[in-house]
């Protein structure tokens, strides 16, 4: 969650300003796996979740991927 936190070049002053990040919110569309909406290490709230390119995926990651993996299974099998 940190290294992509656009705070760290946005808010200056917090935790993380300054620090090296990947710069995610550039792409057209992020999608965010995570098991909650929780802060990272530095416990701070990620501007990239609110940006209009981002899409949240939130659940188990086991469960959340296997669930996808099964749907893109099904979707193939019709084709």
């Amino acid at each position: 969650n940190d290294v992509v936190n656009s705070a760290a070049q946005e808010l200056e002053g917090c935790a993380i300003w300054g620090m090296p990040v990947i710069e995610v919110w550039r792409a057209k569309k992020v999608i965010f796996c995570k098991r909650s909406m929780g802060g990272g290490y530095a416990d701070l709230d990620n501007p990239v979740f609110y940006k209009d390119n981002t899409d949240m995926l939130l659940g188990d990651a086991k469960k959340t991927a296997d669930a996808l993996a099964a749907k893109v299974r099904e979707r193939l099998e019709k084709v």
